[in-house]
């Protein structure tokens, strides 16, 4: 059944689903590939249309694709497809000139993020809401971090109580993200690091662990395992 949005909802949300996924390995365009017999990026916009404050979900497809990818999602909610670009950047600037102005709250998503949980995407959008202009999940790291210098030689042991693994849904105020492509200097591929060089806050909420990021072939078994609990 066709998932229905909140027509009166006010976050859009941009799915950039236009790369190739080379950690992956072959087989075609990363968000395609398949998690328990369905496509990630069918995973994705599932998860994203059941958040109950979305008005309208874009996804940037490779240009080869659009046609494909807009049968594959018609079944699962309504999407608009544009074709993408060839970084993430401009493949999030041209889903964006897909969202009206009145929908104030635009969430960038990765697809490859296939099990995120449709309340991690309301507690981004509902961190925006308070006022926010920028707001990204995080979760802690855990690992020690060592600084390397030239040959490999360790030079000393970062403090990770100040670091942060970042995750999407990123969520930012509509006219903030938008200023922040029209500005970008350079290709980045995350897009709350384009609003901090315009030198805006962006404010962390707590991450999900389902919303682990499927880049290489250990990911997608990690993930298979996963899929009961998301």
């Amino acid at each position: 059944m066709t998932a229905q949005l909140n027509a009166r909802g006010d976050v859009a949300v941009l799915v950039p689903a236009a790369g190739a996924g080379l950690r992956l390995g072959p087989g075609g365009p990363k968000a395609l590939r398949l998690l328990g017999g369905e496509p990630l990026l069918v995973h994705a916009i599932r998860r994203v249309a059941a958040a109950s404050s979305v008005r309208q979900i874009v996804v940037a497809a490779p240009a080869t694709e659009v046609e494909a990818v807009r049968e594959l999602l018609a079944p699962v909610a309504p999407v608009i497809v544009v074709a993408g670009g060839a970084e993430r950047q401009e493949s999030v600037s041209l889903a964006l000139a897909a969202v009206p102005a009145e929908i104030g709250i635009v969430l960038v998503h990765d697809a490859a993020r296939a099990l995120t949980p449709p309340q991690l995407i309301e507690s981004v959008a509902a961190a925006v809401r308070e006022g926010h202009p920028a707001v990204i999940p995080v979760l802690p790291v855990v690992d020690t971090i060592k600084e390397v210098g030239p040959g490999e030689v360790v030079l000393g042991t970062v403090d990770r109580s100040v670091l942060r693994s970042v995750q999407t849904p990123q969520g930012f105020r509509h006219e903030v993200l938008a200023a922040a492509h029209a500005g970008a200097a350079g290709a980045l591929t995350d897009d709350a690091g384009l609003v901090e060089k315009a030198g805006l806050p962006v404010t962390c909420v707590p991450g999900s662990e389902l919303a682990m990021k499927i880049t290489r072939p250990l990911d997608l078994i990690l993930a298979e395992a996963l899929l009961p609990l998301g």
